[in-house]
């Protein structure tokens, strides 16, 4: 889990370097700062229990860690829909900045087509206020990252500097 909270600390700065709104940008990259933080408290915390052997103190605290990093993917995930409904900027020639932008760009077009259903399906009621029962909810990037079929491991698309993977290659 450690390693794949450092895939979306490398997932959020990409976006923020690619960000048109720089309060978005901030928000993204304070958020990636804080999940490296927590990425590398569990990695630690997670070590020392491989070595320290079973306890129900260790378990407690690998426990939090654990629920922190999801905490703190989540912040990232949510500035990231941010940023994207603000809008990115051209990404360079580097494969991995073309595929979290391919990747946001697809989440984008869903969250239009969806809007796009709402408006012509009224969900309102006679004052204009959105029904809640029935009514389906946004598409977010969680959402889109748990839809993705996991990718053959042995074939990795790019060629990347942790252990042969991109940063969407992963599941979180």
């Amino acid at each position: 889990m450690a390693s794949d909270g450092q895939v979306v600390v490398k997932f959020g700065n990409i976006l923020a370097k690619h960000c048109l709104d720089q309060r978005c940008s901030m928000e993204l990259l304070r958020a990636a700062e804080h999940t490296q933080s927590v990425s590398s408290q569990l990695g630690i915390v997670a070590r020392v229990k491989a070595v320290t052997g079973e306890s129900k103190a260790s378990s407690e605290l690998l426990l939090s860690n654990v629920q922190s990093l999801v905490r703190a993917v989540q912040h990232v995930l949510r500035a990231a829909e941010a940023a994207c409904v603000k809008g990115l900027g051209q990404t360079s020639a580097d494969p991995e900045e073309e595929e979290v932008a391919a990747f946001c760009q697809q989440w984008r077009k869903n969250l239009t087509q969806h809007r796009a259903k709402a408006a012509l399906n009224s969900d309102r009621d006679e004052l204009g206020l959105r029904k809640t029962r029935g009514a389906k909810a946004e598409p977010t990037l969680m959402s889109l990252v748990q839809e993705q079929p996991p990718r053959s491991r042995n074939i990795p698309k790019h060629p990347s500097p942790r252990k042969g993977h991109t940063v969407m290659d992963r599941h979180l």
